[in-house]
């Protein structure tokens, strides 16, 4: 399903359908890496379920599309600057397809704002922000499993530099007012989170 979205997003941009199916391949390359357990094409496939209900709330879905598919298409845990090359690389790809550059801009803006999660001006960029985090706002057992492969792609790292970061990003998220920045996503999944985040901390402990 994810590439007939993908297809029909760049179809209005551009009618070169040997790029456009270069573009998705390059796209399923990154996402299908062997060292990635958890930023796949099925956390694409849940940001998508996450989105879908609220599109009527989006100003501009094809930047929120745009950002779907680029916004982890670097990831490496060595590091830091993933969302910003990630950034880059959607600039690229846009930019080959014809696509305005307000689009652009606006798809760089929200695949950055993913790096921090913070309150922004621009609603679609909450509401993106915001789907990126429903993952820590799903039942135990969904996010058991998140946590665990969040592990595998950290697994170069042991256990005592691990666990300390990973509590640092823990407590950074619960000291927050709040998690959600959306009444939508905040109605639906901030109790969850906390519950969820104050868990593994006691497991990590």
């Amino acid at each position: 399903m994810l590439d007939k979205i993908f297809l029909a997003l760049v179809q209005q941009y551009n009618t070169d359908i040997i790029m456009h199916r270069q573009l998705w391949n390059e796209i399923v390359k990154h996402y299908t890496h062997s060292n990635r357990y958890y930023h796949t094409l099925c956390h694409l496939e849940n940001l998508w379920q996450q989105l879908l209900p609220i599109q009527n709330h989006i100003e501009n879905w094809d930047a929120i599309l745009f950002s779907l598919f680029y916004h982890d298409i670097i990831y490496k845990t060595t590091q830091r600057n993933n969302e910003q090359q990630s950034s880059i690389l959607a600039n690229q790809r846009m930019t080959q397809l014809g696509v305005p550059y307000h689009i652009i801009a606006k798809t760089q803006s929200q695949i950055i704002a993913t790096q921090h999660h913070q309150l922004s001006t621009d609603s679609d960029t909450n509401y993106f922000t915001d789907a990126d985090l429903s993952i820590l706002g799903q039942n135990w057992d969904g996010y058991f499993e998140y946590l665990q492969n969040v592990r595998k792609e950290y697994q170069l790292y042991p256990d005592i530099i691990y666990n300390v970061g990973r509590k640092k990003v823990l407590g950074l998220f619960l000291d927050l007012p709040k998690i959600y920045k959306t009444p939508h996503f905040f109605a639906l999944y901030e109790t969850q989170a906390r519950h969820n985040l104050q868990q593994e901390l006691i497991l990590l402990s």
